[in-house]
C-alpha cells in the first residue's frame, strides 16, 4: 500500500510539474511570437507617472511594431505620449506594465548593468538641444571616438571609423572643429555620427531638427537617411512635425498614449520634397481598438457610443442614438 501510494504521489508531482513546464513554454512562446520579426515590439505597453498623488497615464496600452532596417516617425502633440515611449526605449524610463523587447533585450526586465550595456552598444540617441550631444571641450574626431574608447576600441579602428562616419555624413570639414565653430545642422550632423560610433542596430532621435531651419532640417533629414542606408541601422524620429513624414517611409502619429494612425509612403522616403505618394491609415491594435479622427467624429456628430454594422467589405459606424442622427454638428 505504501509503495502504491509513493508511485502516485510521484505520478502526480510528475504531472504538477509538466503541467508548469508547458506553461512556461507556452508564455516564452507568446512572448517570442509577439516581437517575431521586430526590432522595436511594443505590446499594450502602459506607462503611469504619479504627481502630487494624482495618476497620469501617460501611455495608454501601446502597441508598436517596427521591423530592422526601417526609417520611421513618431509624430504627436504636447502630451501625446511619445517622449515617454522614447525615454522607455532608450532606457531612460521602465513601463509599468505591458512588453517591450529592442533588440531582444526585454526593457521590463533589465538589469542595472545590462541596461548600461544596452545604452552604450544596442541604441544610439540624438537630443533635439545640440549642446547636449556633443562635448564643447572636444573636437568633432574626439566627440565621435570618445564612445569608441568606452567600448575598449582600439586607436587605430576609432580613427578609421571617426573618418569613416565623418566621410559618410558629409561633415568630414568639421573633423578638427569644435562644436561652437560649427552650425546646428554640421552639429547634428556630427552628432549622428556620435550616436552610430559602436554600431547601434537602433538609432534613436528626439526632436532632431526641432532647433533648425526648415532647409537644414531637410539636411540633417538626409543624413539620417544616409546612415539609415548605407549602415542598415533601424532609425526612429520622434517629433510633433507631421511634414517629416516626406523624409521617412513609415510616419506612425500618437494620440492619448496609443498608436492612431501611419502615413506609408510608397517607394520609401522621398528627396525631402513631398513629391512621393502617400497614404494614411487607422491603427487597430492588438486589443481591436480603433481610434477615428477627431474631424470625422465632429462632422457626424459620433460621441459617447456609437453604431457598428458589418457589410461584406466594411464596417459602418454612425450615432448611437436617433437624437443624435438628428442634430447636425
Amino acid at each position: 500500500m505504501t509503495g502504491v501510494s509513493g508511485t502516485a504521489g510521484d505520478a502526480g508531482g510528475t504531472a504538477s510539474s509538466l503541467a508548469r513546464l508547458e506553461q512556461a513554454a507556452a508564455a516564452t512562446a507568446v512572448k517570442e511570437s509577439f516581437s517575431a520579426g521586430s526590432v522595436i515590439a511594443c505590446d499594450r505597453l502602459v506607462r503611469i507617472y504619479t504627481v502630487e498623488g494624482v495618476e497620469i497615464q501617460a501611455l495608454q496600452g501601446l502597441d508598436l511594431f517596427i521591423r530592422p532596417g526601417e526609417l520611421t516617425a513618431v509624430v504627436g502633440a504636447s502630451g501625446s505620449g511619445k517622449s515617454t515611449l522614447l525615454n522607455i526605449l532608450s532606457g531612460l524610463d521602465r513601463p509599468t506594465a505591458g512588453q517591450v523587447t529592442v533588440a531582444g533585450h526585454d526593457l521590463l526586465t533589465m538589469k542595472p548593468r545590462e541596461r548600461l550595456g544596452y545604452r552604450r552598444k544596442t541604441v544610439g540617441f540624438i537630443w533635439q538641444q545640440t549642446g547636449r550631444n556633443l562635448l564643447s571641450y572636444l573636437t568633432a574626431t574626439e566627440n565621435v571616438a570618445l564612445p569608441m574608447r568606452f567600448a575598449g576600441k582600439t586607436r587605430r579602428f576609432r580613427k578609421t571609423h571617426t573618418d569613416e562616419l565623418l566621410e559618410m555624413l558629409g561633415v568630414a570639414r568639421c573633423r578638427d572643429r569644435y562644436p561652437g565653430q560649427m552650425s546646428g545642422g554640421e552639429q547634428q550632423c556630427v552628432a549622428i555620427a556620435v550616436a552610430l560610433a559602436n554600431r547601434p542596430e537602433v538609432l534613436l532621435a528626439d526632436e532632431p531638427t526641432g532647433e533648425l531651419d526648415t532647409a537644414t532640417a531637410a539636411h540633417v533629414f538626409g543624413a539620417l537617411r544616409t546612415a539609415n542606408a548605407e549602415s542598415g541601422v533601424t532609425v526612429l524620429i520622434v517629433t510633433h512635425d507631421h511634414d517629416v513624414s516626406a523624409h521617412v517611409e513609415r510616419t506612425i502619429a500618437i494620440r492619448d498614449g496609443r498608436t492612431s494612425t501611419e502615413v506609408l509612403r510608397d517607394g520609401g522616403p522621398d528627396d525631402g520634397t513631398g513629391s512621393g505618394r502617400a497614404e494614411e491609415f487607422a491603427v487597430l491594435d492588438r486589443s481591436g481598438r480603433l481610434q477615428l479622427p477627431r474631424e470625422f467624429t465632429t462632422a457626424l456628430g459620433l460621441r459617447d457610443r456609437v453604431r457598428l454594422a458589418l457589410e461584406p467589405d466594411h464596417v459602418g459606424v454612425w450615432p448611437g442614438t436617433p437624437q443624435q442622427r438628428e442634430e447636425k454638428p
